[in-house]
């Protein structure tokens, strides 16, 4: 396993006592850090069927849903038995007219079940079923009849919302009726006993005693569930739910309306785990206080839920009022998921070699979508290039390689196109496809193509990350030697121009600035002042490192001595704040909260400031610096950065949740709105600098798709009609392929299966 940790000088000199003198190596220690071994989990996805395929003018009213034996589907609506048509992930497929056998389909079929796992129907004479050889044809007397639910040897208690029959082959044994409006009816199998919820009452009719008697009273009632081996009965209210023991019929406890959604439609006992439809979404219940929420269109055609029912292989049905929602819960190794995403990214998401985002798709669907331009293509490039440079470094995959070359020229075309010595563009295009923020594109000396100025420093850092891992991870010569001289172009315009990067009219750039001019006017307490240094001794000492000139080397020293970019980029995170009240405009605007996009270049620089530090002084500052920015970032449980804080060899830097992190990512990377404010079962927190709005992080999968340049902890956002999706190139890969080359993440270990890093397109 690879350790990285700072070998301390005998004699502790200050590193401005001892300029020439060099960091010791990282070395090759002992298994100290710990190590993830990549293991099956379960990853969720969804595939959705959406009411479209019905092609009547009015569209269904959906009730129940069911799979049987064999994995057949069907849905219960007002047009109708419904099935599902096509649908695979990311492709939905559509509900239709199940017109799989004639007789049913002639049928005016009131309700469905399943009995021993086969498909069982309701009409207005009989209950019925294809199974069995079609033997079970059980007449009844109620037309009306909207419920039904099989017991023992196959007699059925059936019910229009008030009568009452129990029969069993065509003899009606008992009938009643019930006081209250009936909603639900299900067989206790170990009492031999049915339950009936009504709208304000619960019941029990024994087999034994042809016996109806209530248990329990009161409230609205909207749905239940047999639950812990019958011993509970779970009720659900338009306000939670509450357990009644299914002994005495006493409510075990107070209401529970923690919850996602409070307002409940259904309840059902899954694998032993409680799921919860509800108005707003479906929930799990992991333990007593937690709930694995699934909600928006990354997971469901819409948030109102019908039903919800077990499906095939482990899947479970959520069926909404406009369509049905198929959760599965695939095996997959970290690495299997990787194997996704490699897919993903180069499939939709390279665009001249830029790692792009696809957007103006329509209804979710990437396949109505084009790849678009922006203000970060450079840094996102970087991203996803540092991703494939940890890939092959970890693996020497032969296509690794290939997509370092392919990047690294579109790294280097933001160079060229310019005509600007030094100076990269943001992005560039062929002439008259821009697609945002025309007003700072300009055209090349190369008619053919224009290119976007004003390039900032989220590019810059970006660049010299990535620039610094080729050269050094990378064997290729050619991919090495363009990346030190990229690195140098890129540092020797910024020293030329005195610590600015000069745009094509002359001027500094707004974001483009490191001069202590600049960098000092803000006050100490600003986080421009301290991130500004931070990254530019990273990128001087990367430049320096592998290019060996003195130069930078010697701005750095003087920033450092000179100008306290030392102090400035080792100044604690807990006295960044709110610029003071006399403080200019610029400093207050940049303090007004946390910079997230701040985080992203700190740590993106991290890897020069720590890896190619000029001496071990210096080295156990950097990382002293590093371990107080990853504390503050720890509530986030940002996967990316506990990976980037492994550089320094801690033992602690959040494996398990940086795992979770990998883990919990969505594949669906689809721009879905997301809302989650109006959940009870998160703890809001008063409005803080930081920008963390509850006690505890929710998981990716449950909040809008966000780049590393996000808070985490804002709950709501997205677009209702998935106009866009993110690409998992920089968002996914970079974090797992640098745990993967710092050896903290195993290659996958499963059935003895051996990585193939020649991915079968």
């Amino acid at each position: 396993m690879v350790i990285f940790r700072p070998i301390i000088c005998s004699a502790v000199l200050l590193y401005f006592l001892s300029p020439n003198a060099m960091a010791s190596p990282d070395k090759h220690g002992s298994h100290a850090q710990p190590v993830y071994k990549d293991t099956a989990y379960a990853q969720p996805y969804s595939i959705k069927y959406e009411i479209s395929g019905v092609k009547d003018k009015a569209a269904p009213h959906l009730q129940k849903v069911y799979c049987d034996r064999n994995g057949v589907v069907k849905v219960l609506s007002s047009q109708g038995l419904l099935t599902i048509s096509k649908g695979q992930f990311l492709y939905p497929g559509e509900l239709v007219r199940d017109v799989s056998y004639l007789p049913i389909l002639d049928k005016n079929i009131k309700n469905i079940g399943l009995y021993e796992k086969q498909f069982v129907y309701a009409d207005g004479k009989a209950v019925l079923s294809n199974a069995w050889a079609g033997k079970l044809y059980s007449l009844h007397t109620l037309p009306g009849v909207t419920l039904f639910c099989g017991g023992s040897e196959f007699a059925f208690l059936l019910s229009d919302g008030k009568s009452l029959q129990y029969l069993q082959d065509s003899k009606i044994l008992w009938q009643g009726s019930s006081d209250d409006s009936l909603v639900e009816i299900q067989f206790d199998e170990t009492r031999k006993a049915f339950w009936l919820l009504g709208q304000h009452s619960l019941s029990v009719f024994s087999v034994q005693d042809k016996s109806l008697r209530i248990k329990y009273t009161g409230g609205i009632l909207t749905c239940f569930a047999l639950a812990n081996n019958n011993a509970d009965v779970i009720v659900g209210t338009h306000s939670g739910y509450f357990v009644v023991s299914a002994v005495t019929g006493a409510q075990k406890a107070n209401i529970n309306n923690a919850l996602p959604c409070a307002d409940i439609t259904v309840i059902k006992e899954i694998d032993h785990h409680l799921w919860f439809g509800s108005v707003n979404g479906v929930f799990m219940q992991q333990n007593d206080t937690k709930f694995k929420y699934y909600a928006s269109k990354r997971w469901l055609p819409s948030n109102k839920v019908m039903d919800v029912a077990a499906g095939s292989n482990g899947t479970v049905l959520i069926l909404t009022d406009q369509g049905l929602g198929e959760i599965h819960f695939e095996s997959m190794t970290l690495y299997d998921k990787a194997v996704y995403y490699e897919r993903q990214v180069r499939t939709r998401h390279i665009r001249l070699g830029l790692n792009a985002t696809i957007s103006r798709m329509k209804n979710g669907d990437v396949n109505t979508g084009s790849l678009e331009d922006s203000d970060n293509d450079g840094l996102w490039t970087s991203m996803y290039l540092g991703a494939e440079t940890f890939r092959y470094a970890a693996t020497k995959s032969p296509e690794a390689l290939e997509n370092c070359r392919e990047s690294l020229d579109a790294m280097e075309r933001l160079y060229t196109v310019t005509h600007l010595k030094g100076f990269p563009a943001r992005s560039f295009e062929r002439k008259g496809y821009e697609l945002s923020d025309t007003l700072v594109w300009r055209h090349s000396a190369d008619t053919e193509w224009d290119w976007k100025s004003t390039t900032s420093s989220d590019e810059a850092i970006g660049h010299m990350f990535v620039f610094g891992a080729i050269a050094e991870l990378v064997d290729a010569p050619d991919v090495k030697n363009k990346a030190i001289r990229l690195m140098d172009a890129l540092m020797q315009h910024i020293v030329d121009h005195d610590m600015y990067m000069v745009d094509w009219n002359g001027k500094p750039t707004t974001w483009g600035r490191w001069n202590p001019e600049y960098v000092n006017a803000r006050p100490k307490i600003v986080g421009d002042r301290k991130i500004t240094s931070s990254n530019i001794i990273s990128m001087l000492q990367t430049a320096w490192h592998f290019t060996g000139k003195s130069i930078y080397k010697e701005k750095a020293l003087e920033l450092m001595n000179k100008y306290g970019y030392l102090e400035n980029l080792t100044r604690p995170m807990k006295e960044i704040g709110h610029a003071p009240a006399n403080a200019d405009a610029l400093s207050k605007n940049l303090s007004d909260n946390w910079n997230h996009s701040d985080d992203e270049m700190y740590f993106l620089g991290y890897w020069g400031l720590y890896r190619y530090a000029f001496n071990d002084t210096l080295k156990t500052k950097y990382k002293a610096a590093i371990l107080d920015h990853w504390q503050a970032e720890r509530p986030e449980k940002e996967g990316a950065w506990d990976i980037f804080t492994a550089i320094t060899g801690v033992k602690d830097f959040d494996l398990n949740e940086a795992v979770w992190y990998l883990q919990k990512y969505p594949l669906d990377m689809i721009d879905w709105k997301v809302k989650n404010s109006g959940r009870g079962d998160i703890v809001p927190i008063p409005d803080n600098f930081r920008g963390q709005t509850i006690t505890e992080v929710l998981p990716p999968d449950e909040l809008p798709i966000s780049r590393h340049n996000s808070n985490r902890f804002d709950l709501d956002g997205g677009d209702e009609k998935g106009s866009s999706e993110l690409s998992a190139g920089d968002t996914w890969l970079l974090p797992y392929w640098m745990g993967r080359y710092l050896k903290i993440i195993t290659a996958p270990v499963t059935n003895n299966r051996q990585e193939n890093e020649i991915l079968v397109k």
